[in-house]
């Protein structure tokens, strides 16, 4: 089931934490190195539920037997020239739900969101050759380009990434 909280409690921090570590341990580049702890983790999703109570953001978590699997953000603040538009952020799925569809079932909660935030241009960025990536691609995505070493990757070493757009 996926579906956008209002407000963040301390349960769903810890989960979300949770999530993020194991991206991490599995070599997601989504801000983190490795090793990732709880405290900090725990620390970033207390800032995302800020956001989520004042409507800079919106976050949607998809929910299994076991807890908050999978989760994606919209950074729905933007500058006053571009409230047309949002960002997509920290599209996440534990490693114990992929490949079942629950990526593309986020990416398109997350695309309805915005709709119904009256947006119209969604912008992402993401590792090229990842599985992300041809996810992106594959739901229609338009693949902007590629910035060389913008990131480091999570067990370390440079990385580019590839900036993708929709118009919904």
């Amino acid at each position: 089931m996926i579906r956008r909280l209002t407000s963040v409690d301390d349960e769903q921090v810890e989960q979300l934490a949770d999530l993020l570590i194991d991206c991490i341990d599995g070599g997601a580049s989504v801000s983190f190195m490795h090793p990732l702890s709880q405290a900090k983790a725990q620390a970033f999703w207390r800032r995302v539920a800020d956001g989520v109570a004042s409507g800079e953001r919106a976050l949607l978590v998809a929910e299994d037997d076991e807890g908050i699997v999978g989760t994606v953000q919209l950074v729905l603040d933007q500058p006053e020239n571009q409230p047309h538009r949002a960002d997509l952020v920290k599209m996440l799925v534990h490693r114990r739900a992929r490949r079942q569809g629950l990526g593309a079932a986020l990416m398109q909660a997350a695309e309805a969101t915005a709709r119904e935030c009256g947006k119209t241009v969604l912008v992402l960025d993401t590792v090229p050759g990842s599985d992300a990536e041809r996810l992106y691609a594959r739901l229609g995505w338009v693949r902007v380009g590629e910035i060389p070493d913008y990131a480091l990757l999570s067990h370390g070493g440079l990385a580019p990434t590839t900036i993708f757009y929709k118009r919904l």
